[in-house]
């Protein structure tokens, strides 16, 4: 069952899970996947969270003890998913050593609440740091237009990220810059860069919906040759990009000072459309150094039918760029598309997180003890 994801890892793809429940955790599950999958990391995101505290399984005496301490809800939110987080860290720590803190990595994001304010973000990127307490940690910022300058700063101070929320080429290489910055701030307070972490988190099916439907309204049949392309042309540039920024003269200097390059993470990689094949987004999207996290049913779906040939990334730049050109052609507006994508991701987390604060409210009054 698990060939393809040997074949994956063998090729340098680090293997995430895009999920995390306390169920998953104290079940064995987890442990299970890492030990049986090749599994060597772990996202989550406010929805995640939010569909694993919904369903309650696990949460019910921490909820009880915090509804007894009368704690505010957005306390409990925090106590909640730091304790998840911490728990799953110890379960990769073995990876983590082992990979001498490459992988065995455990994400948890800011309050998507603050996406557009530097230094709030900032602020919550040192707490979450502070309240998990595991070096295996990645603190995830948004990659917004306020997120890059939280990026510098917060790997200035030696806190591994993982930024979120990646949809442009554009944006990509001003979040490779940020981390750059960060990692020179780091240099100049005479901090250790080889313990500075991070990677960058590129969205990809969410890039062939939007894409794909524009495609659709257009109806020729030029437009639907180009459907289901889109995603990985932007993710192969992204790669070439990434190529080309740690090959340069600036990254050249950090590496001499044992600075960790940042992966680019394929993020996003259920397939939306039931028409493409439920490893599009695994098998055409191989390189080295790179990082592909995936729902449970992905990794099952690759474990059982992945078609991992090689690299399926460099080599292909020409025609990625050619296909996004095409795309251009017919009036679509990468621009337009990208900035509309960032705009709903960010609005999607925090639909997600006022969700989880409403129904979380909800419990604690429920298990108020009584007033004498």
């Amino acid at each position: 069952m698990t060939d393809a994801l040997k074949r994956l890892s063998d090729e340098g793809v680090a293997i995430w899970l895009d999920d995390l429940s306390r169920k998953r955790i104290t079940s064995g599950n987890l442990a299970e996947l890492i030990d049986e999958q090749h599994v060597v990391g772990v996202t989550t995101n406010p929805s995640i969270f939010q569909k694993a505290i919904s369903q309650g399984d696990g949460y019910e005496q921490q909820l009880a003890d915090l509804a007894s301490r009368k704690v505010t809800v957005d306390e409990a939110i925090r106590m909640i998913t730091t304790a998840d987080v911490r728990d799953a860290a110890d379960i990769l720590r073995p990876v983590f050593d082992a990979t001498d803190g490459q992988d065995g990595r455990v994400s948890i994001e800011v309050d998507p609440r603050l996406a557009h304010r530097t230094a709030a973000t900032v602020a919550e990127a040192k707490q979450l740091a502070w309240l998990v307490d595991r070096p295996n940690t990645l603190i995830k910022i948004p990659a917004t237009r306020a997120g890059l300058p939280a990026i510098t700063e917060v790997i200035g101070k030696g806190i591994s990220v993982n930024v979120t929320l990646i949809f442009s080429l554009e944006r990509y290489r001003e979040v490779m810059d940020a981390y750059l910055a960060g990692l020179e701030k780091a240099k100049a307070a005479g901090l250790d860069l080889s313990r500075i972490h991070s990677v960058a988190s590129f969205f990809v099916s969410r890039v062939d919906t939007e894409i794909d439907r524009r495609l659709d309204e257009i109806g020729t049949d030029e437009a639907e040759a180009l459907k289901g392309k889109a995603a990985l042309a932007n993710a192969r540039l992204a790669y070439q990009a990434y190529e080309e920024v740690f090959g340069s003269e600036r990254w050249a200097a950090l590496d001499k000072a044992h600075a960790n390059k940042q992966r680019p993470l394929w993020a996003s990689t259920g397939v939306k459309n039931p028409a493409y094949k439920d490893t599009l987004y695994v098998d055409d999207l191989v390189a080295p150094g790179t990082v592909n996290t995936m729902p449970e049913a992905t990794l099952d779906a690759t474990a059982d039918h992945g078609r991992i040939t090689g690299d399926t990334i460099t080599g292909a730049y020409e025609q990625a760029r050619a296909e996004l050109d095409a795309v251009a052609k017919l009036g679509i507006s990468y621009d337009d598309v990208v900035q509309l994508l960032e705009d709903e991701g960010v609005e999607k987390f925090e639909t997600s997180w006022i969700d989880l604060l409403n129904s979380t409210e909800a419990e604690l009054k429920r298990l108020a003890p009584s007033e004498d």
